[in-house]
């Protein structure tokens, strides 16, 4: 398989180690040719990960995306979902024919308020069956490190999902495959606003028993949107395998209630630092100023809010964060509604 990656920030590079460490070829499209000159010269990115080293033989460095999709088989999209209308936008329909898309993107295309699948089909008539998904817990920085993560590949034909996730096994990987290409992708979207919320009590200095019962009331409510939504399995507990098999995934598994605990705790999430920032203080721009990342979950917090005027699933949580950050709310009197909220 010939992989292309499109994005060139933390996650991208992360991955650009795992494919190469792999032995694969990879077409990597980055954001200018000074950074394409630097990476080939130096082997690392200097700007995230500066620390991990990247196999350059293998790699293959464009600024332009066309160039890459045209030599990939599989094209891994690692960047911020604000960024993908502009970057894309210079691809046809013809370019991604015959193309499969692995999506490693943790948040919605604002202004659509849509899943990434979902917005491909629009502009592009992308079908679903060629789309695959690359989430989990997985903190770049750790990645970098070769500590052990865990990545689940999630497509609608799991044989395919599963050989893309054979090129992405390492001693410091282990890969997990499952058919939930939706359901993974909202609790990607979700656990990002709801260590926003995490943030901003710990910002508010809130002590760790408040945030453990803030985030086990978060994953009570990620879970109701999630069966409002269609997405199964959620039970913990009934889902029994047999012997020397893997069980089923469930709201359990890493990709879903995993991916929230690490993003809500981990001092690497840049969502639960932009929420702490809020909760000290900052405006939302002050703290988009100071960060050198894009948290996700502020714009998902509103794509979130009004796919849930549809939806109608029970989301004070969420509600509150999004007031909070896109209607002034003050973070304090959001926190005390919360309060009332909790079991």
């Amino acid at each position: 398989m010939r992989f292309g990656i499109i994005g060139s920030g933390s996650w991208a590079t992360a991955l650009a180690k795992i494919v190469t460490d792999n032995g694969h070829p990879l077409y990597w499209c980055v954001r200018s040719e000074n950074l394409a000159s630097h990476i080939r010269q130096r082997r690392h990115n200097p700007h995230y990960l500066s620390s991990a080293t990247l196999q350059t033989e293998t790699i293959r460095l464009y600024t332009d995306p066309r160039a890459v999709v045209a030599e990939a088989d599989i094209v891994l999209l690692a960047l911020p979902s604000a960024y993908i209308p502009a970057t894309l936008s210079v691809l046809t329909k013809d370019d991604l024919s015959g193309k499969k898309i692995l999506s490693a993107v943790k948040g919605m295309v604002p202004g659509a308020n849509s899943l990434l699948n979902d917005w491909l089909q629009q502009q592009y008539d992308f079908p679903v069956q060629s789309y695959y998904t690359l989430m989990g817990p997985c903190h770049a920085e750790e990645v970098a490190n070769e500590k052990l993560s865990y990545l689940t590949f999630s497509g609608l034909d799991t044989t395919v999902a599963a050989a893309i996730a054979g090129c992405f096994s390492t001693y410091y990987i282990n890969t997990v495959v499952n058919d939930d290409v939706i359901g993974v992708q909202y609790a990607a979207i979700l656990k990002n606003i709801y260590a926003l919320g995490a943030g901003i009590a710990h910002g508010l200095e809130y002590g760790d028993n408040f945030q453990s019962v803030l985030i086990a009331n978060c994953a009570d409510e990620m879970a109701g949107f999630l069966k409002r939504v269609g997405i199964r399995h959620m039970e913990v507990g009934v889902q029994a395998a047999a012997a020397g098999q893997r069980k089923m995934a469930n709201y359990a598994a890493s990709v879903y209630l995993g991916d929230l605990l690490v993003t809500c705790y981990s001092l690497f999430s840049r969502n639960r630092t932009f929420g702490n920032m809020i909760g000290k203080g900052y405006s939302v721009m002050s703290a988009q100023l100071e960060m050198n990342m894009v948290a996700e979950g502020y714009n998902a917090s509103k794509s979130i809010y009004m796919i849930n005027q549809e939806i109608k699933a029970e989301m004070p949580i969420a509600a509150t964060i999004y007031r909070i950050l896109w209607e002034q709310l003050p973070a304090a009197k959001g926190f005390s509604h919360i309060e009332e909220t909790l079991v």
